[in-house]
């Protein structure tokens, strides 16, 4: 996949994002998401983040949680969270087209970040909100390369399994079965357990055991 359709795909998304967010109630903004611990305005900031926190502010941050990328990503998050709502949805309008291409995950670590953290805010909500069937395939194919960060998708998770979609000509993998919507898949894959009663086979199982580890 070319690097500037990956960007257009990430920017396009960043604007759907900052849609459902302004479509937000003042309540909707304090619920919980998919992410653990984190609120939809914990994922706004979020969201943010990549666009207005440089690499070297980054790494200092790392510095003194002693290297450990989960709480730098909180520590960050919760700092820019402290923004009132409408500075995270302009924030995210105006810099939705930021080419940010970080060490190790390039441009697939932010595009991956606005397929699933939409749909992190949208599914407990029970919002429609979606990325075109396009990202999914996309998102899913780089999911099930082993070249993906070990941040979106854990060394193991879908090893012995046969991933198939009900919803497009896709499937990667042998083994149990475990099939479903293309949304639903790499929500599970990428460790959302919530995802897990959207789909069906014998490999659900198997799958909801590992996500539980």
């Amino acid at each position: 996949m070319d690097a500037d359709d990956v960007f257009a795909r990430t920017t396009r998304n960043r604007r759907a994002a900052a849609d459902l967010l302004a479509s937000l109630t003042s309540e909707q903004w304090q619920a919980p998401t998919l992410c653990e611990g984190w609120t939809v305005r914990h994922l706004a900031a979020h969201l943010v983040q990549p666009m207005v926190v440089g690499f070297g502010r980054f790494l200092l941050v790392s510095l003194r949680h002693r290297g450990d990328t989960a709480a730098t990503v909180d520590h960050v998050t919760r700092s820019l969270a402290r923004r009132e709502p409408a500075e995270l949805v302009s924030l995210l309008r105006e810099r939705a087209a930021d080419r940010v291409d970080p060490p190790r995950v390039g441009p697939m670590g932010p595009f991956a970040d606005t397929c699933i953290h939409l749909r992190d805010i949208a599914r407990p909500l029970g919002l429609p909100a979606d990325v075109p069937r396009e990202d999914w395939l996309l998102l899913l194919d780089h999911l099930a390369s082993g070249t993906a960060a070990p941040a979106l998708t854990r060394p193991g998770w879908t090893d012995g399994l046969a991933l198939r979609a009900t919803d497009a000509d896709w499937a990667r993998g042998s083994g149990a079965v475990v099939e479903g919507a293309l949304e639903a898949l790499a929500m599970a894959v990428t460790g959302r357990p919530a995802a897990l009663d959207d789909l069906r086979g014998p490999g659900v199982g198997v799958l909801r055991e590992r996500l539980a580890r």
